[in-house]
């Protein structure tokens, strides 16, 4: 008998004999190809890609002519390619420093005019000691870190369930504006990370118990749906974390906190990170519970639309 079975605290009933009981195909296949044209319409242009390849050229030629020898790499939403275009540029200078040399480079980049002259910020407190700004000629914003390794394996680690899950990017794309348009797509407004939010998604899938979930023609309609029903009511965040290595797993918080580091507990939102044994991903993300609520929200709102009864008895309040 599996954890799931005896005794998982979640106990997670995504719902799928009740959606397709009482959901009605029409509304359901609109949700679908409403979500395709929105992911075609919000997708990276091949114009927006080359000009955010200036930017980094930019600022990689004021790193360069620093440090010859310095290694600039991308990670993040534009190395995946799942970035709207509001979305930063995330970029980690390798090279042999004691310590990361954010003023220098800070004075750098005011001296080449790369950035707007406000917008330059050094977080050397933070737990990754980055340097924000805002690109002069385009107003797109990138943040630089120096000598961190997670950023790029991470990139990696998703483009190869990019690969797995064909529908992942309809996914996430659509989830990250849902959070944006909320303020909640950034840790420090009170949302969640990036990661965070697609490790959620890899989970939904590889745990999912309709096993043609994971098909890459299956409706992207039911399974937003039953996304936001998972992480908005069914999910139980006091007693479980999220796994995703070895095929995926819920696992009871008392078990995670057996391997985390540095004295740390399990946060609300607990993922065990994947490239980085006793890491949660979720600690940081203390409005987890916002974001529960407005999934939940959606769930009520899109259930409602797609329901049969919808018409008879309109939903004000998914209305307003």
């Amino acid at each position: 008998m599996s954890f799931w079975d005896q005794q998982c605290p979640v106990k997670v009933i995504f719902g799928n004999q009740k959606l397709n009981m009482t959901f009605t195909v029409e509304p359901v296949r609109r949700l679908h190809e409403e979500i395709i044209d929105f992911y075609d319409f919000m997708s990276p242009r091949p114009e927006e890609a080359a000009m955010r390849r200036e930017v980094v050229k930019r600022i990689e030629t004021v790193i360069k002519d620093l440090w010859p020898t310095a290694d600039v790499q991308i990670f993040g939403s534009f190395s995946t390619g799942l970035y709207l275009p509001t979305s930063d540029i995330d970029l980690v200078v390798f090279g042999k420093w004691e310590r990361p040399p954010l003023q220098l480079l800070e004075q750098a980049l005011r001296k080449h005019n790369v950035a707007e002259p406000y917008s330059i910020k050094v977080l050397d407190k933070a737990t990754v000691p980055i340097i924000k700004l805002t690109d002069q000629e385009t107003e797109v914003k990138v943040d630089i870190s120096f000598n961190v390794e997670t950023g790029v394996k991470a990139a990696r680690f998703i483009k190869e369930y990019m690969k797995k899950y064909s529908l992942l990017p309809y996914l996430i794309l659509v989830l990250k504006q849902f959070l944006l348009q909320r303020d909640l797509n950034e840790v420090f407004t009170g949302g969640i990370s990036s990661y965070s939010l697609i490790l959620m998604a890899i989970s939904f899938l590889q745990l999912h118990p309709r096993i043609d979930a994971r098909r890459a023609d299956e409706n992207l309609g039911m399974l937003l749906i039953e996304f936001f029903e998972l992480y908005g009511r069914n999910f139980n965040y006091l007693k479980t974390g999220i796994r995703i290595k070895n095929g995926g797993a819920y696992i009871a918080k008392e078990e995670i906190m057996k391997v985390m580091t540095n004295g740390y507990r399990p946060s609300m939102l607990c993922i065990e990170d994947p490239l980085l044994p006793g890491n949660d991903v979720g600690r940081s993300s203390y409005g987890a519970m916002q974001v529960k609520q407005v999934f939940d929200y959606a769930y009520i709102v899109l259930s409602h639309a797609v329901s049969p009864l919808a018409r008879s008895y309109p939903n004000r309040d998914s209305e307003r």
